[in-house]
């Protein structure tokens, strides 16, 4: 008998490089929302359409995807991800090339195309990761190694656009093609690494039921508002960045001429916090409980969210940033910016304390409930959505927009301290 033990490490750093891609994708929607704004004029909340587009996937694909992991397995699963992003930002680089009004519409078609492979690849790289490292402590320490890096990821493409555009009234977006580029040559050398490389498959038992069970997750109370909450925080998280960048642009900075690299970085900084967040979370886990860190961090968030409504922005602090042609350097800016960029330590552990109180005691019904969750990412284009219509409808008042992001906020802290109580243990779950 064969004791050989098999070696992953090529497969394992695939993984952790589309753990990257789903950021980076993800991400290049919101500084190409701006591109979209200028070079089709169109209000703020239509140039928001493409987030909307990516996240609104999510709903679609969440559990057909759960469904096709379960029947097809990883491997499958992964391959058919990379492929649907393949085509989904190649739709997107097509629309560079087009004029008009039908540029417009493709590049949406595209981003929701690109939603469906986000999700796909969500629901399938952390099991696999975990699968491939053999589990235990090296599956959770190549966890958050992917996490760490799809952080980083998230930062080098708000970054990176900055320096694409340096201009963001003459944007346009054949300007990004390199960073579309590099997402389909990831997508194309990932779908040949996995097609070649043997992936561990679970061998799933079907167990036929004599009776058609009537609970399941939505059946406690404390997932479902937790379902709530998942919906919101992704739209929390993605629409602090999204209307910060925006208003840096359009008037936040003043008339520097560097506006838009200035922005990017800015904005690119509320990733990297994130970034650190994630590692200080990770590292504060096993003595932190999952509800008093969500309800330390949803508070400090309302404060930062708060203070940067009411303060004066002509108050300004010193920040490092890159500045277009005058290459890195410092830049003054609102302190509102600077308290925005802070949130990012915030938001950085929610989606990981909500996951871990809405799934307490579910048991055997965990499984369909992250699928549920994932479903619910779809906040993270309707919320921004949203905040983007207040802008519009208050003649530009990008700081009075955060309203929406103070009341997710609240939710998320109502949540951690009473949402989150499991008051239905009568409920068999094994």
């Amino acid at each position: 008998m064969s004791t050989e033990k098999k070696n992953y490490t090529l497969a394992i750093i695939v993984m952790i490089l589309l753990f990257g891609m789903i950021s980076f994708v993800t991400n290049l929607a919101s500084p190409m929302g701006d591109v979209l704004k200028n070079q089709f004029d169109v209000a703020n909340w239509m140039g928001t359409l493409g987030v909307f587009a990516n996240f609104i996937a999510y709903a679609v694909m969440g559990i057909p995807a759960g469904n096709l992991l379960q029947k097809r397995g990883y491997k499958f699963t992964a391959l058919a991800a990379v492929s649907v992003g393949f085509i989904g930002v190649g739709v997107q680089t097509i629309a560079g090339l087009l004029n008009g009004n039908i540029a417009f519409g493709v590049y949406l078609l595209g981003a929701f195309i690109a939603g469906f492979s986000m999700c796909m690849l969500n629901i399938v790289v952390n099991p696999m990761l975990n699968k491939l490292a053999g589990g235990g402590n090296r599956g959770n320490q190549l966890l958050q190694v992917g996490g760490s890096f799809n952080s980083l990821m998230g930062t080098a493409v708000i970054f990176l656009t900055g320096v694409f555009v340096p201009s963001i009234v003459d944007a346009e977006i054949k300007q990004v093609f390199p960073l579309m580029f590099i997402a389909l040559a990831i997508f194309a050398a990932a779908f040949i690494v996995i097609l070649f490389t043997e992936i561990p498959e679970t061998k799933s038992e079907v167990v036929a039921e004599k009776t058609k069970s009537e609970i399941g997750p939505m059946s406690f109370r404390h997932f479902m508002l937790g379902a709530v909450a998942i919906f919101i925080y992704v739209g929390v998280e993605v629409g602090i960045p999204n209307v910060l960048q925006k208003w840096l642009q359009n008037g936040g900075l003043g008339t520097n001429p560097n506006a838009e690299a200035i922005a990017a970085t800015v904005t690119a900084t509320y990733w990297l916090l994130m970034f650190f967040g994630r590692l200080g979370g990770a590292a504060l886990g096993a003595k932190v409980s999952a509800k008093s860190m969500l309800s330390a961090v949803s508070v400090l968030g309302l404060i930062f969210v708060l203070c940067a409504m009411y303060l004066d922005p002509a108050i300004s602090v010193n920040l490092p940033v890159f500045k277009g042609t005058e290459g890195f350097g410092t830049a003054n800016v609102p302190v509102n910016a600077a308290l925005l960029v802070l949130c990012g330590l915030c938001t950085s552990v929610m989606w990981g304390g909500i996951f871990n109180l809405a799934v307490e005691g579910l048991g055997k019904y965990t499984e369909k409930a992250s699928g549920i969750f994932m479903a619910l990412v779809c906040g993270g284009g309707i919320l921004p959505l949203l905040q983007n219509f207040v802008v519009d409808a208050t003649g530009g008042n990008y700081l009075f927009s955060y309203w929406v992001i103070v009341a997710g906020l609240a939710y998320l802290l109502f949540y951690a301290l009473i949402g989150s109580k499991n008051v239905n243990k009568d409920i068999i779950t094994e």
